[in-house]
């Protein structure tokens, strides 16, 4: 079972968001909280696995309450929710430790869907928005030759793992990509992460895309 914080300031938001993923199967409602200080409440006291936040909230908002979850110690996978695929706040979302971002209008058969995904560990981005707000970004050409420096310090095995993060590709499927061991990728996974000083997958994927890894991925066994 699949539990769920819904984070909105706009309770007819979180009604919404209720009603379908009370249709869904092996999904449960958690809680529901309206601002970023009753989220960190509600995920001390009710223990979410996914947390859909919404990012401008008044008090405490939505980046603030994701940094504090990211922190904790077992921290649920945390999805910013938004209205504009091109709001800024979500790359600071993604860099504070969200999981990824789904826009409120995913329709409700796609939401379910990736709120699974989401729940299994892996990326949930719009690759198409994801360059839209790498594209928006204040000093987006410093920042691309700042993240190609660094990846520059990965191996050529390593950047063939970061593209496939960037891809949101599971260590399973990067495995069977690569023709490795799935202990292999998990040993270059956490020597990626470590050399990029990024907290988790989904920020390690947002460098491979800023750093233009993404070409299109060849078929498995190809």
């Amino acid at each position: 079972m699949i539990r769920v914080l819904l984070v909105d300031d706009d309770p007819l938001v979180c009604a919404h968001l209720r009603t379908i993923l009370g249709t869904a199967d092996g999904m449960e409602i958690a809680a529901e909280a309206y601002d970023g200080a009753e989220a960190l409440e509600a995920v001390t006291r009710y223990r979410p696995d996914v947390v859909l936040m919404d990012l401008r909230m008044p008090g405490v908002d939505g980046l603030t309450a994701i940094a504090h979850i990211s922190a904790l110690s077992k921290p649920p996978v945390v999805v910013a929710l938004t209205t504009f695929d091109t709001d800024l706040h979500v790359l600071e979302a993604l860099r504070a430790g969200a999981a990824g971002f789904l826009l409120k209008t995913t329709p409700p058969e796609d939401l379910i869907g990736l709120i699974r995904v989401a729940a299994d560990g892996h990326t949930v981005l719009s690759p198409a928005a994801t360059r839209r707000l790498l594209d928006a970004a204040v000093g987006r050409q410093a920042g691309r030759d700042s993240t190609s420096a660094l990846v520059g310090t990965l191996t050529g095995r390593e950047r063939e793992v970061l593209a496939c993060l960037g891809h949101g590709l599971s260590n399973a499927e990067i495995a069977r990509r690569l023709h490795l061991t799935e202990a292999t990728v998990k040993g270059h996974v956490s020597r990626i992460l470590v050399k990029l000083d990024c907290a988790n997958r989904t920020r390690a994927g947002l460098l491979a895309q800023q750093a233009g890894l993404l070409s299109p991925p060849r078929p498995a066994g190809a």
